[in-house]
């Protein structure tokens, strides 16, 4: 988005329109862009006690983040892969789930899509308590699985003790569990008809599906990442881990 003068003047429905991510920059700084769709960025700003420079600069920084390849990820060790996948699960819960639920909650329904908004007041918050869950079960479960299997590795477990914790919830189990929420959000793409929407549709609409649409893709690429690199570095360590444990059983 470009600056120039003018800037502060033009109403937030147009900053909107022109870029999508600006309605979570706005949301950043606890403002409901769909409130004050007409009116000027100033004077929404100065209501908020809000720096108009200060939301570019932010959408310029979320512009400019890149997230690492698949092929980097890869190369690090398996604790930098846990600490990048728990910072995604917190910028999911703090912003991205807070924002659409934002949205989901006040946009007032456009004619034509009462039936609609009505189904995703009942369904998106149901996906929230469900999706959370999974996030917690899976640091609770996998991430703690290979801190354990990091200590047996680092020799912090007598022999028998660290027979006992490899022997049991293996990793693979954990992957084929983690299989079943490969998909969690086909109800609403269902819903939404694959996110689609007329050329005409509200600029309230067109962000609420924009942001869904790319709330899936980032879930997409989380599970990706953690079903091709977590789970089989993981598988890895608990072998690895394994193998020395009894090989130190038969030499004792």
């Amino acid at each position: 988005m470009e600056l120039n003068r003018d800037f502060a003047k033009v109403s937030v429905g147009e900053l909107v329109s022109e870029n999508y991510v600006f309605a979570s920059v706005l949301h950043y700084f606890g403002i409901s862009f769909y409130q004050y769709s007409t009116d000027s960025l100033e004077k929404v700003c100065k209501k908020h006690k809000v720096n108009p420079m200060q939301l570019i600069a932010h959408l310029e920084s979320w512009a400019q983040q890149k997230d690492p390849s698949n092929e980097e990820l890869y190369l690090n060790p398996i604790e930098l892969l846990v600490a990048y996948l728990k910072k995604k699960h917190y910028y999911f819960v703090r912003q991205e789930l807070p924002f659409l639920s934002n949205m989901i909650s006040g946009i007032q329904a456009e004619p034509g899509f009462e039936s609609l908004m009505q189904d995703l007041k009942i369904m998106f918050p149901l996906f929230v308590e469900d999706f959370i869950h999974h996030i917690h079960e899976e640091e609770s479960r996998l991430f703690k699985r290979i801190e354990l299997l990091q200590d047996i590795e680092d020799g912090h477990f007598h022999i028998q003790d660290a027979l006992v914790i490899l022997e049991k919830d293996p990793v693979q189990q954990l992957a084929d569990h983690h299989e079943i929420h490969d998909d969690e959000m086909e109800g609403i793409r269902k819903l939404t008809k694959d996110y689609y929407l007329e050329e005409n549709a509200p600029l309230t609409m067109k962000v609420l599906y924009h942001e869904l649409q790319n709330f899936e893709r980032e879930l997409s690429i989380h599970s990706k990442i953690e079903d091709e690199l977590l789970f089989p570095k993981a598988v890895q360590l608990e072998k690895e881990a394994l193998r020395k444990i009894r090989k130190q059983i038969q030499t004792n």
